[in-house]
């Protein structure tokens, strides 16, 4: 006792050991863990906002240079117009000419006096009425500001018949030379908006991100949008790009928080605007997050599986012992090695073995007991006969001899030896099917004298080659009839009818008693089964006895099924394996 108690305090101190060294492992690793997400989350946050202005810088860069491309054209059709004093119209048409097809982004050019009279244009096209040129915001900034080049929001052209394009005009007050001096006049170059709109639009924000152009007012330059929001089916808040020139800026709104990251570009004033969704931000410190979560679990998981290889190793020993006890717990007494690890566990294992196998010895000992009192409790139970039945058959002896008859005499002395021959047999347990079926109708033969012809009787046997040579345990079918004759006969008003069937079904031996007399209520019949009913008459060895020695001798899959109705009569099946004669020996 003071061993297994020594056993579960090394145990315990075992677990209490691995506990604590791996719940101080998880601690360093979850702080490691938490440390390691706050700064990958805040490096993740703060690249996402430079990789937005550095996008939205490079967007900016690429308009500058369109632009100053843009600009570079018009200053070099304004001076090619200035040096045309000493060239023809048509001339000066062919150079300008030259320079649209050189630039597929150009749409045209066209010198418009003060009045808004048109002087010159290239392609050649017809201007449309109604235009009112002069009240057109470019033509008006060029005449109130003629120093600096002026660039127009995005426009469909409108000033020539054909097709209707979307521009940004760019126009600035130039000098013509005419007989009668300079001339002020308006340039006017038309670039086609599909340039800029594609170099916006080559732009990505993650998958819902944008960007948008507005002027130094607020109006919308570029917007991936820009239908929807003039139909006014979307709305963009410009207030925040309206306050600031440059910076990254969070807006929170109902529905969901945005970064709004701002550049100027200084030439035309025009703001360049970019939309990032915080949720997709979030999202990269998720995949941050997950990263290490799982990273976590897997150093963890080493880690337990390191702990619990090394006290495995060390515990082993204890545990093999562990094992012996729990096999011994459940029954397994069988032999085991002694178990190997330090001296203490060596000692303990070997006097655990030690007693168990002085356990096993007691078992053996106690069972080999047992088997030999069951078996002569059984001996006794078959060897017995009822007194009152030998009694009452002498007596029917004598009566039958002083009323001379001398057949029915002989007939019932001749059974009742036939009978205790049977009954003997030698000392012999186990019996032919032919010996029982022999013993029991020299039992009902005696019966049907002693009860003047109360009942008849008929014996069956189907395959008689094979049923009558398989063994059986003696004194079987007795106790049966004996109680049908007792109970289910003798209170009959009527003659009444046993029959006793042998057969082979599926392989086993079935010996079926069957009467029609009174029966059995469900009380009773429930009693009888469960081994509880005893009668005051029969010869002393009872159905559940029955019971007991076949399931003893053949197994639990054998033995008795009872039906009975009252009225109606009672029906007792007998199974038992199917086994020959030669097999005598075996058991």
């Amino acid at each position: 006792m003071k061993r297994l108690l020594a056993v579960i305090k090394v145990k315990g101190i075992q677990f209490i050991i691995t506990t604590s060294f791996t719940l101080v492992t998880v601690l360093v690793m979850l702080f490691v863990g938490v440390m390691l997400y706050g700064k990958f989350a805040q490096t993740a946050e703060q690249n996402a906002y430079l990789h937005t202005q550095q996008i939205l810088e490079q967007v900016k860069y690429n308009l500058e240079s369109y632009m100053n491309g843009m600009t570079q054209i018009f200053e070099l059709v304004d001076d090619k117009i200035r040096r045309s004093k000493g060239l023809t119209a048509d001339e000066l048409n062919e150079q300008l000419e030259t320079i649209v097809e050189t630039r597929k982004d150009i749409v045209s050019i066209a010198v418009f006096t003060r009045y808004g009279t048109l002087l010159a244009t290239t392609p050649s096209k017809v201007l449309r009425k109604n235009t009112r040129l002069t009240e057109q915001s470019w033509f008006q900034k060029a005449i109130e500001d003629p120093t600096n080049l002026s660039f127009s929001l995005p426009h469909i052209q409108n000033l020539f018949k054909g097709e209707y394009t979307w521009v940004v005009s760019m126009s600035r007050e130039i000098l013509l030379h005419g007989p009668d001096g300079e001339i002020p006049a308006v340039l006017l170059v038309d670039v086609n908006f599909k340039e800029i709109d594609e170099l916006c639009q080559r732009v990505g924000l993650g998958k819902k991100g944008y960007v948008y152009i507005i002027d130094l007012v607020g109006n919308i330059v570029y917007h991936p949008q820009q239908q929807l929001i003039y139909a006014g089916l979307k709305n963009e808040n410009r207030s925040l790009p309206l306050k600031h020139s440059y910076g990254s800026y969070v807006e929170e709104t109902q529905d969901e928080s945005r970064l709004i990251t701002i550049k100027t570009i200084d030439q035309l004033g025009w703001k360049i605007i970019g939309v990032s969704y915080m949720d997709e931000i979030v999202t990269t410190k998720k995949e941050i997050s997950r990263f290490i979560f799982w990273l976590l679990i897997f150093v963890i998981v080493i880690v337990l599986f390191v702990l619990y290889y090394l006290s495995a190793k060390i515990s082993r020993p204890i545990k093999l012992l562990e094992r012996s006890m729990e096999k011994v717990e459940q029954g397994d007494f069988s032999e085991s090695e002694p178990i190997r690890g330090s001296h203490e566990v060596e000692q303990l294992s070997l006097r655990f073995h030690l007693m168990v196998a002085k356990v096993r010895e007691l078992m053996h000992q106690i069972i080999r007991e047992q088997e030999a009192k069951r078996k002569s409790e059984l001996e006794v139970l078959q060897a017995q006969i009822n007194p009152h039945f030998l009694y009452n058959t002498l007596n029917s002896v004598v009566r039958m001899v002083g009323n001379g008859k001398n057949e029915d005499v002989i007939t019932t002395i001749t059974s009742l030896s036939k009978l205790f021959r049977i009954s003997l047999s030698r000392g012999k347990n186990i019996i032919t099917v032919r010996e029982e079926l022999e013993h029991v109708r020299h039992y009902l033969i005696i019966q049907k004298m002693r009860y003047k012809q109360k009942f008849e009787y008929e014996i069956v046997v189907e395959n008689e080659d094979e049923v009558l040579n398989c063994l059986t345990l003696k004194l079987l079918l007795q106790p049966i009839v004996e109680n049908a004759i007792y109970h289910g006969i003798e209170h009959l008003a009527d003659p009444g009818m046993i029959r006793i069937f042998a057969a082979l079904i599926d392989g086993k031996v079935l010996l079926q008693v069957s009467d029609n007399g009174l029966g059995m209520s469900p009380d009773v019949l429930a009693q009888v089964k469960a081994g509880f009913y005893r009668s005051e008459e029969g010869s002393g060895v009872g159905i559940q006895n029955v019971q007991e020695r076949i399931r003893l001798t053949f197994g639990e899959q054998y033995g008795l099924e009872i039906a009975s109705e009252q009225e109606e009569g009672t029906v007792v099946r007998v199974w038992i394996p199917r086994q020959v004669a030669e097999e005598r020996d075996r058991l």
